[in-house]
């Protein structure tokens, strides 16, 4: 009976522990969701401007304020709650895509690297030591700058210069694995390395993956709004969480909530 309770007793102290992962998930479950439904869910159209009639109007829980208007305007009038939630769209499709990109990428070249060894690994870690002797925003802004701003631009340099970590780790978790019994049972049976690579060492990596992919995930979410920021991402009028704090630190003094909702949301999303 007292081995049977133990676990019970246990239980509230391992929710409790899991509170702060459990809080993170619900809140970027939620932002996912507003970010998926804005066309639906939106209270007024992001891109519908009234410079003389509602320009910086204030948010509508302070006096003096239309109720309508939740979180306030901007420059030229355009509803900001609802600028903010097609701004996640861009800043969650460039995540969810250049991750995908950079993790396809890293973990191929990482799984050739580590199981073959020899040329192709010399020659792909160093490359990967030349990438990584430049900072990751500044090799994506040199990129841009040449190829020229956009969304399409901007998934493509973050997809193909975040690789790297992908592949280092892949390569060092296949070296381990490769020496394993059954991987080399596999091969005295004449398996081919194409079914081995994918049957037996790529299952035993993905853990690896999706930890490194989470972080990543942040990572681009954080060096979109930093382009976008310094003009080199998404162009106006297209809603960017990194636009928006450019274009309301030019009104800071007066008019904060141009700043401080999207720095919000873009906190929540990347801490998530």
């Amino acid at each position: 009976m007292t081995e049977r309770a133990m676990p019970a007793r246990r239980r509230p102290r391992r929710f409790w522990h899991a509170g702060p992962a459990l809080l993170a998930g619900g809140v970027l479950i939620l932002i996912f969701l507003a970010a998926i439904l804005a066309p639906a869910v939106a209270p007024h159209d992001p891109y519908d401007q009234d410079i003389v009639g509602r320009n910086l109007l204030p948010p509508g829980f302070l006096k003096a304020a239309r109720p309508s208007y939740v979180l306030g305007t901007d420059a030229l009038g355009r509803d900001l709650l609802s600028r903010i939630m097609f701004g996640a769209r861009v800043s969650l499709l460039v995540g969810t895509v250049a991750v995908a990109v950079s993790g396809t990428l890293g973990v191929t070249l990482g799984l050739v690297s580590g199981y073959y060894g020899g040329r192709p690994d010399r020659l792909l870690m160093r490359l990967a030591e030349v990438q990584l002797s430049f900072p990751f925003i500044q090799l994506a802004i040199s990129v841009i700058a040449v190829q020229g701003a956009g969304l399409r631009n901007i998934i493509l340099v973050l997809g193909v210069t975040g690789w790297v970590t992908y592949a280092r780790i892949v390569r060092g978790t296949v070296l381990t694995v490769k020496t394993l019994d059954f991987v080399t049972a596999a091969k005295a049976l004449g398996a081919p390395d194409r079914r081995i690579i994918v049957r037996h060492i790529l299952p035993n990596v993905l853990g690896s993956v999706a930890v490194i992919a989470t972080f990543s995930f942040a990572q681009m979410i954080l060096a979109e709004a930093g382009l976008s920021f310094l003009g080199l991402g998404v162009q106006p009028p297209s809603p960017t969480w990194g636009g928006f704090l450019a274009e309301g630190r030019l009104y800071l003094a007066y008019a904060w909530w141009l700043t401080a909702f999207p720095g919000l949301a873009f906190m929540l999303t990347v801490l998530s």
